[in-house]
């Protein structure tokens, strides 16, 4: 998986492009900036656009070359991000105590996808505030259409039930499987289904 992606964020431009997920932008413009927590980073458009509103980022992400692109960015936006290189279980330690989570097409190979979640989340404050939104599994008829990315594996994909199930001390005010627009980069966009959620850690 490392290869994979050190070999996409290698290119000249940003894969997924420059501007915040929607979603993550929306829900996070209702919350007070505090200590943000981004798994699965990639290339910092998200951590460079919650820095800018006030947050203090700390994101991580298996890739050398997406934290390269990261840190870019953030020069190029005059914000300072934390971007730390590997898993969750790699990474220095971190504390405990963050107020909310980015998930943004966060997606784990299956065999660890569930542990790796449960060991993010461990790391928010009772309270914390959770935002999500990953390729539901209905997306792999979206593919040869649509050609709007995402694993072309099934089990690193979701259902709503899944989300709730690996997310269960999570209160979700928001969980659903929609049809979106993406226009993110080159790799994301056109007609997709996705899962989105949004609630907060009891």
């Amino acid at each position: 998986m490392k290869t994979f992606w050190d070999a996409r964020y290698a290119e000249e431009a940003y894969a997924y492009g420059t501007e915040p997920n929607a979603w993550f932008a929306q829900q996070l413009a209702t919350l007070p900036p505090g200590r943000l927590l981004l798994p699965a980073e990639g290339e910092g458009r998200n951590a460079v656009h919650a820095a800018r509103m006030g947050w203090q980022v700390t994101a991580f992400d298996i890739s050398d070359r997406g934290r390269d692109k990261a840190m870019r960015l953030a020069a190029q936006h005059g914000v300072h991000i934390t971007y730390c290189v590997g898993t969750i279980h790699e990474i220095a330690p971190l504390a405990k105590d963050f107020d909310a989570v980015g998930f943004s097409f966060a997606h784990f190979p299956s065999a660890v996808r569930a542990s790796l979640n449960a060991a993010i989340m461990q790391h928010l404050r009772p309270g914390a505030a959770v935002v999500f939104e990953a390729f539901a599994k209905e997306q792999l008829k979206y593919q040869p259409v649509h050609g709007s990315g995402g694993p072309q594996e099934a089990a690193m994909l979701y259902t709503v039930e899944e989300v709730r199930a690996e997310f269960a001390g999570v209160d979700f005010h928001v969980l659903e499987e929609v049809e979106v627009h993406l226009n993110e980069g080159s790799y994301h966009q056109g007609l997709a289904k996705v899962v989105r959620g949004s609630g907060v850690k009891r």
